[in-house]
C-alpha cells in the first residue's frame, strides 16, 4: 500500500463588517423569493425579488 501524504490547506477570508448582512443571490435557484426582516416578532421589512 503506497504512503499517502497529508496535505494541509489554509485560507484567510477578510472579516466582514459587524453590522451588515450580505445575501449572495448567485447561489439561489431561479424563482421568486420573499425576504422578511423581523425584530421581536414584529415585521420590519418585507421585500420580494426574482432571480
Amino acid at each position: 500500500m503506497p504512503n499517502k501524504k497529508n496535505t494541509t490547506y489554509k485560507a484567510e477570508i477578510e472579516k466582514l463588517p459587524d453590522k451588515k448582512i450580505y445575501i449572495n443571490v448567485n447561489h439561489l435557484e431561479k424563482g421568486e423569493y420573499e425576504l422578511n426582516v423581523i425584530n421581536k416578532n414584529k415585521l420590519l421589512v418585507k421585500a420580494k425579488f426574482n432571480k
